[in-house]
């Protein structure tokens, strides 16, 4: 058993307890206006406003209070890992002035990672999908090695479902319902290579996702 030891701020990293102080801790951190949505996942915080008619007041107002609170509560914002996405359809977007938090300007991105999946700001999945095939491509060299080392295929299997699978099905019940056929089938290759390389069949990406969908 460690010893034990006294911490003034913080929680210690790895901690069972850490997750839960830290949701209790932030728990009073809200949005008060109906038009912004706060989103948080441990220390990760996304804001979501919808803005009508070019009044941003509410979404701004958000922003600021969340600064404020965060100064109140003896948390800073990490200023580099923080920006600012527009999604907006329409054919001629007005130009809308750069968002400041704490005197820093915010950069507007077009896309970002968010919990592991990639969002654009055209709502599509092109650039989620195409991280997703180099990652796995990547990792398919791998695959290839243990065959040259004449590893089971049993264990090249298992190799591939821990290793490579587990990529291609990072969030899948979240973009692959509305991906498009040709992104499906880059990411579909990917399997057929991995096929090849072990030879004997693995499941499809859609056998993956209606595996998925039925957990939840």
């Amino acid at each position: 058993m460690s010893n034990s030891r006294t911490t003034s701020t913080g929680a210690p990293q790895g901690c069972v307890l850490s997750p839960l102080l830290f949701s209790l801790y932030t728990n009073d951190c809200t949005s008060t206006d109906p038009s912004v949505k706060l989103l948080k996942f441990a220390d990760d915080t996304t804001v979501i406003g919808l803005i009508q008619d070019g009044d941003e007041s509410a979404y701004r107002q958000e922003i600021e209070q969340l600064a404020a609170w965060c100064s109140l509560n003896n948390l800073e914002l990490n200023m580099l890992k923080t920006v600012e996405m527009i999604v907006d359809f329409r054919r001629n977007t007005p130009a809308l002035p750069p968002l400041t938090i704490m005197n820093s300007t915010v950069p507007t991105v077009e896309s970002f990672r968010f919990l592991g999946t990639t969002i654009s700001q055209d709502l599509k999945w092109y650039t989620h999908i195409d991280a997703t095939i180099k990652k796995a491509q990547q990792r398919l060299y791998f695959l290839q090695q243990l065959r040259k080392f004449n590893l089971p295929q049993e264990l090249r299997i298992q190799f591939y479902s821990a290793v490579i699978e587990s990529v291609l099905c990072t969030s899948i019940t979240v973009w692959f319902g509305s991906a498009t056929k040709s992104d499906i089938r880059r990411l579909q290759r990917t399997v057929r290579t991995a096929e090849r390389i072990i030879g004997a069949p693995l499941r499809t990406l859609q056998e993956l996702y209606t595996s998925r969908v039925r957990k939840i």
